[in-house]
């Protein structure tokens, strides 16, 4: 079943020219020139039910824009969008009922009232029951591990807490479709993987479709199962996660480990590993897949006695990412 669907999506920004000083300003004043920037170029994909994509891509590729127009906070300058039947931006009840967004540099929170009081606002605007408000209030609480603090004026808070009392918020409702933009930024590691947690277990117990944007990808690939590439508003890879992580792997990263004062330089060369890193007796290398057996059995038939142990990985997502942009 399709949770979202969008077609030929797009969004134009019109803007201003604004030219240096007074005299600019003055002249900007009588007559204006405009300038228009396409955020997001057309772009079709779906999401099924249950699905958590990551939505990555370079900052202004249009992620934000295209959260926002999902969500109905934008309206598309072309395109359709169809969410569990409803289009965004008419911003009907029984939509707005289903959905929820979470950025991570914007509060719902009130600063000077403690986050209970805001969950129990949300409860009345949602019209949702007694009974259904206090299991998804204690369940929430519980998961994040916060009922000694949902009494404590927010401003008191930590950025992390706030954060977990954000989510909290977001959730109270019982969405079914959750929109999250940078929700761990500057947290730290201990509040990313608290949220982390969070949404995967609430996407489980609830059968939740999430799109995830963030630039810190332990987010998407703990909390994902799709991936979804925008570059320069234009859709560059949609599928599941594992599968492009094959398709972009071309290179291993070997760790090698050896007793001290052995040099294993040039056959490290002859097989064109790039070392990443090195020590007196551990060295970690990036080579290309169909090398390295080779370079793995020069290694154990040269230095048989001398290698304590050799450990084969995949290139990370991070990794892999960064060489698709460079």
């Amino acid at each position: 079943m399709k949770a979202i669907t969008a077609e030929g999506l797009s969004k134009i920004y019109k803007y201003y020219k604004k030219e240096e000083g007074i005299k600019g300003s003055i002249k900007n004043f009588f007559k204006r020139e405009a300038l228009y920037k396409e955020a997001v170029k057309g772009i079709s994909f779906s999401v099924d039910a249950g699905d958590s994509v990551g939505f990555i891509g370079l900052n202004g590729a249009g992620k934000t824009t295209t959260l926002k127009m999902l969500s109905g906070i934008l309206k598309p300058t072309s395109g359709k969008i169809d969410i569990c039947g409803y289009s965004p931006f008419d911003k009907k009840n029984d939509f707005l009922k289903r959905i929820t967004m979470v950025m991570g540099n914007k509060s719902q929170l009130w600063w000077d009232i403690p986050a209970i009081d805001a969950f129990a606002l949300n409860k009345e605007i949602f019209g949702v029951e007694d009974i259904q408000y206090n299991q998804t209030l204690n369940e929430l609480v519980e998961i994040l591990d916060v009922g000694h603090l949902v009494n404590t004026q927010v401003r008191r808070l930590s950025l992390g807490e706030r954060m977990k009392m954000e989510l909290i918020l977001a959730l109270i409702h019982l969405p079914d479709i959750i929109f999250l933009d940078e929700p761990t930024i500057g947290l730290d590691v201990i509040s990313q993987y608290n949220i982390r947690e969070a949404l995967k277990k609430y996407r489980d117990n609830h059968n939740a479709t999430i799109i995830l944007t963030s630039h810190n990808l332990d987010d998407i690939e703990i909390v994902c199962d799709k991936l979804m590439i925008i570059d320069d508003g234009n859709i560059m890879y949609d599928g599941q996660f594992d599968s492009f992580v094959q398709l972009q792997s071309v290179n291993k990263i070997m760790r090698i480990k050896f007793k001290k004062g052995i040099d294993i330089s040039d056959i490290l060369k002859d097989h064109q590993a790039e070392i990443i890193s090195s020590m007196e007796d551990e060295v970690n290398v990036k080579i290309e897949n169909e090398k390295v057996i080779s370079l793995s059995g020069q290694l154990m038939s040269q230095y048989l006695g001398e290698i304590k142990d050799i450990n084969i990985e995949n290139a990370n997502l991070q990794e892999i990412i960064r060489n698709l942009y460079a």
